[in-house]
């Protein structure tokens, strides 16, 4: 099939071309059939084999079958991967004899807008014939075309169960074993977090056919399968049943899945673990698979403004109106040949009607002609499809959606929050207007968004350009990703000087037994939080008595801005000239105010916070009156050094006024250190732990590691301890508190150490102490105390550790139990010494 696939030409019905895959696609299911029939690789030990890094560890795959993803740019041909897996897979398990594979494939996809566009793919079964998949009869001695003849169930209309084969195409929703609910206007579309009562309205239950005697083996096909970044997803959840339930049937289990996606990152924007090739955005970009994006370079990005207006047309008027003359050249030079479409990507769906509302009320090219993908007809957010004139509705706009290509669509712009994220494969977006934050460190959304603008309206010998405006985090995301090829570390090989340097995987020790771990671990109690923001007291707030700088009022000249675009190579492309605009001084004040509501993390009181913040900046900020209406106060308004004023004087105001200790707190429930996900670290020192369910204990300096070598090996009445750990993996155990600005922090305790009398010690060392570290022993001392009340079912006590006192004294110490007797005072008094303090503060 390989030679047939990639070998052989394949003319086209016109005679003088050729079909041909593309690299990224052989690349792909060359990858999977190495894998799985060359170099056996079928479980998660399998793959470790294949890590020469070592940061990689059986926790890390949650799975118990052979599963492989693959990496593909969106606009690269996902799909034909599948159907090249398929086609293999089912050849494979009809003419080899000891074949493990299948001619059973449940094909998955997220939502409704990837199902309708697999399908248009596989109806009829026309997908395999009208490109080369299927080898003619008789070639190398098989009847390729004759003997393909699985049958194609579409999500619950199923036929009868063939002994040919089968192929169940489904979205997520249906292979669950749900209670039932409605679907929101989102799932509808995009599927959402995959849940298992996400989906109504069943025939014939396509999750118990699936699970039954009919079926005895099994290949697992996810399109966009980003969403399976976590064993505690409902979609993952499904396929780990159906696994097991083919296990307990015939002894085996899935005899494959195979997932294609774009972006393949967990939240912490690492790559899945089981990726087997990876053909990046930048490459197809290089080699014209797809448009090429056109950006404005760092000159003229500076000269279109965000205006700080509460506002959403005020605030981003000049990239709505820069994206509409880039989108208005590009029609004139194309509407002949097609529809090129201007695509707005905003934060919420309220953003998307203004937007849509602003483009055709001030554009005669596009009036009647904006397509709101989250709006119902009469404007409104629609959250649920339960009455018929709803579900209408959905189809209508499901069916504007697909058709957006067509020469015969009315629409030349689409506002939108979520719908070029995955699965809606239009190709005559030609301008892509970028208004969302991206914080994520995925990057997922605006790779996804950039990739649903980057497919091409044309074949791949015409050059095509994607015009991207928006805002700095969007338009530099965009610019990295011509830096995003694949990255190496480069060292000198073959020295025999000892062991290179890995990283270090810190994980529950699968060596200890369930009853060793069970022994070693230790509860860790979750309390409400007993320092809170109290939202009523806002009004008590004195703009007479803020103290604060006397911002300069600067004059700032208006100007015409000339935005130049140049392709992603830095190649110089085009210049646009866009005009400046005054905001409303109302929204300006409001954009303020709801960004210092937004840093105190306050739900409500605007109606309160606002008179208070403009009064501040009419008559107290620049020391004198001043007249808002005026272009020079405005501006001046929206400089660095008078913003940060503001928010300043505000932040601190607030602060005093609405944090403060409720001196009561709950026991929620407990945590268990074995829910700790493999964390991976840089080559360090460790201490090999017998007494810890981690198999390593690590240090963040040579104190810590200190304290773990002796509760390891010299203190005997330790029975179990562990190392607290930030960020990504491990532990990550906090406790609230009010730190020396007088906002609410979080505590991150060093060491939890379980002792001989049944007592858990929560200790803290510190080798150099800042303001903090008082308030912080202080409320963990407070913590100890709450918690021992709330409950008896174990008893917890704090300790902690300063580096003068560890030198001093650490090596008289010959048990755990010397060092209570030598710090337990001075802990307990570091509450007492701190708590007029910082009472005063919890009180200002």
């Amino acid at each position: 099939m390989l030679e047939h696939w990639f070998e052989i030409e394949h003319p086209l019905p016109d005679g003088e071309n050729y079909f041909r895959f593309y690299f990224a696609q052989r690349e792909a299911i060359e990858s999977v059939i190495y894998l799985y029939e060359v170099a056996g690789v079928h479980d998660r030990y399998d793959m470790l084999r294949l890590d020469p890094s070592e940061r990689v560890s059986a926790g890390m795959f949650p799975e118990r079958w052979t599963r492989y993803v693959t990496k593909m740019a969106t606009g690269t041909g996902k799909t034909k991967v599948l159907g090249l897996i398929l086609c293999w897979s089912y050849f494979n398990e009809l003419y080899e004899a000891d074949s493990k594979l299948s001619r059973n494939f449940l094909l998955i996809a997220p939502n409704i807008i990837v199902l309708n566009r697999l399908r248009k793919d596989f109806e009829g079964l026309k997908y395999f014939y009208e490109d080369p998949f299927l080898p003619e009869n008789g070639w190398r001695d098989h009847n390729w075309q004759q003997d393909f003849q699985p049958s194609l169930h579409l999500q619950d209309e199923l036929k009868p169960i063939s002994r040919h084969g089968n192929i169940f195409l489904t979205n997520v929703h249906r292979i669950f074993m749900p209670e039932e609910r409605k679907l929101s206007m989102e799932d509808y579309f995009l599927g959402g977090k995959a849940r298992s009562d996400a989906d109504t309205g069943r025939g014939l239950d396509l999750g118990k056919v699936l699970r039954s005697d009919a079926i005895q083996d099994l290949v697992v096909l996810n399109d966009e399968a980003h969403h399976i970044h976590d064993k505690k997803l409902a979609w993952f959840q499904a396929i780990e049943d159906i696994n097991n339930n083919l296990k307990q049937k015939t002894g085996h289990g899935l005899a494959l899945q195979c997932d294609v996606t774009a972006t393949p990152k967990q939240n912490n924007g690492s790559i899945f673990v089981q990726t087997v090739s990876d053909y990046p955005l930048v490459e197809a970009i290089r080699q014209n698979v797809v448009k090429t994006p056109v950006l404005p370079d760092k000159e003229s990005r500076l000269k279109i403004a965000e205006v700080e207006s509460a506002d959403f047309v005020e605030r981003y008027r000049e990239h709505l109106n820069l994206g509409y003359l880039e989108w208005e050249r590009q029609y004139d030079a194309l509407k002949d040949t097609a529809t090129p479409l201007l695509f707005i990507m905003a934060m919420t769906t309220k953003e998307a009607d203004a937007a849509a509302a602003y483009l055709e009320q001030n554009f005669p090219l596009l009036r009647n002609r904006v397509l709101s993908i989250h709006t119902n007809n009469k404007g409104e957010i629609k959250e649920t499809a339960s009455s018929k004139k709803a579900k209408e509705e959905l189809n209508r706009l499901r069916k504007a959606a697909d058709d957006v290509d067509s020469p015969h669509s009315p629409y030349r712009a689409i506002t939108s929050v979520l719908m070029l994220r995955e699965g809606w494969d239009v190709r005559n977006v030609t301008t892509i207007v970028g208004l969302r934050p991206f914080s994520a460190k995925s990057n997922i959304l605006p790779e996804q968004a950039i990739g649903r603008g980057l497919r091409k309206m044309f074949s791949l010998d015409v050059e095509e350009s994607l015009v991207v405006v928006g805002t700095p985090a969007f338009v530099n995301f965009i610019e990295e990703l011509r830096d995003q090829g694949v990255e190496f570390k480069y060292a000198p090989m073959g020295a025999s000087n000892g062991r290179p340097k890995s990283p270090l995987i810190v994980e529950i020790d699968t060596k200890k037994s369930e009853e060793e771990l069970n022994a070693l671990d230790i509860p860790l109690p979750v309390l409400k939080p007993r320092i809170i923001r109290d939202y009523n007291r806002l009004d008590r707030i004195d703009i007479t008595d803020l103290k604060h700088p006397i911002a300069q009022c600067q004059d700032f000249p208006g100007e015409t801005k000339e935005i130049v675009f140049n392709n992603i190579h830095g190649d110089f492309d085009h210049l646009t000239e866009v005009n400046e605009f005054t905001p409303d001084w109302r929204n300006v004040l409001s954009f303020y105010t709801d960004a210092i509501m937004r840093s105190n993390r306050l739900f409500q009181g605007f109606d309160v916070l606002y008179p208070m913040v403009e009064d501040f900046v009419i008559y107290r900020l620049f020391g004198r009156e001043v007249d808002p209406n005026q272009e020079k106060v405005l501006k001046n308004l929206s400089s660095a050094g008078v913003r940060k004023i503001l928010y300043d004087v505000f932040n601190r105001a607030i602060a005093r006024l609405t944090i403060h200790d409720t001196h009561t707190t709950e026991l929620i429930g407990y945590r268990s250190l074995r829910e700790a996900r493999p964390s991976p670290k840089s080559e360090q020192p460790y201490v090999k732990a017998s007494k810890s369910v981690f198999n390593l204990i690590l240090g963040d300096n040579d104190m810590e590691r200190a304290f773990a070598a002796k509760c390891e090996h010299q203190f005997k009445d330790v029975v179990a301890f562990a190392k607290n750990t930030e960020g990504d993996g491990g532990v990550r155990f906090h406790i609230e508190y009010q730190n020396k600005k007088g906002s609410i922090s979080q505590f991150y305790p060093d060491f939890f150490v379980k002792t001989t009398d049944g007592t858990i010690h929560v200790v803290e060392t510190k080798g150099r102490e800042d303001q903090n570290d008082q308030l912080k022993i202080a409320r963990l001392v407070r913590w100890v105390r709450d918690v021992n009340e709330l409950q008896d079912k174990y008893h917890y006590e704090p300790l902690y550790v300063t580096w003068e006192d560890w030198v001093a004294h650490g090596d008289h110490a010959r048990s755990f139990a010397d060092l209570v007797d030598l710090y337990k005072a001075d802990t307990l008094a570091t509450e007492q010494q701190v708590g007029g303090a910082a009472g005063a503060l919890q009180n200002r």
